[in-house]
């Protein structure tokens, strides 16, 4: 599979957490890469590492996103948004093997796939934002 495919996989687990107690999730997890026939096994522990490195950077993205999104709230997001956000943000601030605009071209990608009609154009301004930024928080 592909790094765009990967990437659905992981904003699809991302977005089913906002669904799930937390004490459930490993739970989650497990069925939905068993249940996948199109991840091989690579694919699968690629997928199931970067959404834990994901989750486990969501309170730092989040607070970045609270600080950039002028007028808006990660609580007043939609759930499609947030996620892919938050998949975007890990790629640029956190993994240095996913060029910048690379990481926002594909998040754009799945916003039109998935998103609301508006959320490619919030999704890259926000990713925009981010990245002119530096990845820092702006005051």
């Amino acid at each position: 599979m592909g790094r765009r495919g990967l990437r659905e996989q992981i904003f699809k687990l991302l977005f089913m957490s906002e669904f799930h107690p937390k004490e459930e999730l490993e739970e989650q997890v497990s069925l939905y890469l068993g249940e996948s026939e199109s991840l091989q096994e690579a694919d699968a522990e690629y997928v199931r590492k970067k959404y834990a490195s994901v989750r486990e950077k969501t309170e730092e993205i989040d607070a970045l996103l609270n600080d950039i999104a002028k007028g808006w709230k990660t609580s007043r997001m939609g759930k499609a948004d947030l996620n892919i956000l938050r998949l975007a943000i890990y790629e640029i601030r956190y993994d240095p093997d996913v060029p910048e605009k690379v990481a926002a071209n594909e998040a754009v990608e799945i916003a039109k796939k998935y998103g609301a009609e508006e959320s490619a154009s919030f999704v890259n301004g926000l990713l925009g934002r981010v990245i002119r930024s530096g990845g820092e928080e702006q005051a």
